[in-house]
């Protein structure tokens, strides 16, 4: 029985101990877990590899094997060959550009999964056995349609990718691109030559390559403790100008409520991918780290700046951004890296172009810092400074609103100010839990 499915059942064993490891660190990290569609793909990469051993031995054992089994046995295969290859482009899209919010686009990128497992079942019956010189195999409409559905998915994922490869994560990017590339490769090579049967050796590397890329905990680990490292580092600062706390906090979360409502109007929505997403609200709290550099004296001064004063407190935006890159330069994740210096640089610069240090104006202004800039405004006004009381909620909303299209961005400002109630919702509660501490 072993003869024709060994690489079926090395490959069940190596995916089995992906199983043990990932959940083992998960228990070991005590990290939160939620069912997802990595958990998918591990079961479906065990489910698809097993049916491909079996239809492996059924195929080569017709005259023992009743026909009604090895037509079933081959549906189970074909269909979960399909739903993981479905499942890994679902996947693929989750970690980068993220699920589209506009229905008909969804129906449409779902439509060659639902028509191919159609054609496979109407046509299993129809499923023809070829003799190989190395194993007999079987072709015929619902295997055609297997390739047809992957070549589909491919060619639906480069173009998804291609438009927010630049605001992808470069490891993203390399992963993604190796997994087409090995699907792509696999599939045709397939195609040409059936009794290769190479699919679990497919199934097997995916599943390898997105647990040591995106999924291991101890990675996911260390990239929890980074984000708190910066968080700590930024409320240092922070606690240098004498505030009365929680301004990192605040403005990383209008940040982010911010650039999510943007993202979900389908404003910038190549920009606004996960990872930028993500480096965003890990960049925000550096935006004023160059304060560090920057004199008490001048920090706390209970008074108006005078003109010499101000000239020294706007060079924290410049000190700032020399600080990240040479703390942060060397980092794996130049994306994260050039967002931080973008934001920390530039998120005193303004619409019109008499912001500081450089003067650009409009959309020259990176969109990070731009977003960076109202959270920042509105924050700053809101709370209490050793040199004034805080303003009223009203006040400062009208601030942001007569700055549009002058100190901010108009678009910006029109969606910040429909989102007023779950602004003020953010101030309240942040006020409530520093009261509480």
């Amino acid at each position: 029985m072993l003869e024709y499915c060994k690489l079926q059942i090395g490959c069940i064993l190596v995916i089995l101990y992906t199983v043990f490891i990932y959940y083992k660190e998960l228990r070991r990290f005590r990290q939160k877990h939620k069912p997802s569609l990595f958990d998918g793909l591990l079961m479906l990469g065990l489910v698809c590899v097993l049916f491909d051993g079996l239809t492996a031995y059924t195929v080569n054992h017709l005259d023992v094997v009743d026909k009604l089994v090895n037509q079933v046995l081959h549906l189970f295969f074909l269909v979960s060959l399909d739903s993981f290859i479905f499942l890994l482009f679902l996947y693929m899209l989750s970690i980068t550009a993220g699920f589209p919010k506009k229905q008909g686009i969804t129906f449409l990128l779902n439509l060659p999964f639902i028509v191919n497992i159609i054609i496979v079942v109407v046509n299993i019956p129809n499923l023809q056995y070829h003799e190989g010189e190395i194993s007999n195999y079987s072709m015929g409409m619902s295997a055609y349609t297997c390739f047809a559905m992957a070549a589909i998915y491919i060619v639906f994922s480069m173009v998804i990718f291609l438009k927010r490869w630049r605001y992808t994560e470069k490891h993203k990017r390399v992963s993604v691109f190796t997994y087409l590339l090995i699907l792509a490769c696999v599939t045709g090579y397939q195609m040409f030559h059936p009794q290769a049967l190479l699919s679990s050796i497919c199934v097997t590397v995916i599943v390898l390559g997105v647990y040591m890329n995106q999924e291991n905990p101890a990675v996911n680990e260390l990239s929890i403790y980074h984000h708190e490292m910066i968080m700590g580092f930024a409320t240092l600062v922070e606690n240098k100008d004498g505030s009365t706390g929680g301004h990192v906090r605040r403005t990383t979360l209008y940040v982010k409520l911010l650039a999510e409502e943007l993202r979900e109007r389908g404003y910038y929505k190549d920009v606004l991918t996960k990872d930028y997403m993500k480096n965003l609200l890990r960049a925000a709290p550096m935006h004023d780290v160059g304060k560090i550099a920057i004199p008490d004296a001048i920090l706390q001064k209970p008074g108006r700046l005078t003109s010499e004063e101000f000239e020294i407190m706007k060079q924290h935006t410049t000190s700032g951004a020399k600080i990240i890159r040479e703390t942060f330069g060397h980092l794996e994740r130049k994306e994260y890296t050039e967002m931080a210096y973008q934001v920390a640089f530039c998120h005193h610069e303004k619409w019109n172009g008499k912001g500081y240090p450089q003067g650009l104006k409009r959309k020259e202004i990176p969109l990070c810092a731009r977003i960076m800039a109202i959270a920042d405004v509105f924050d700053a006004v809101s709370e209490k400074r050793c040199y004034r009381d805080a303003m009223p909620l009203e006040q400062c909303f009208e601030i942001i609103q007569e700055g549009s299209g002058q100190d901010f961005d108009p678009l910006l400002v029109e969606i910040f100010m429909d989102i007023r109630d779950k602004v003020e919702d953010i101030h309240h509660r942040m006020n409530d839990n520093v009261q509480d501490a």
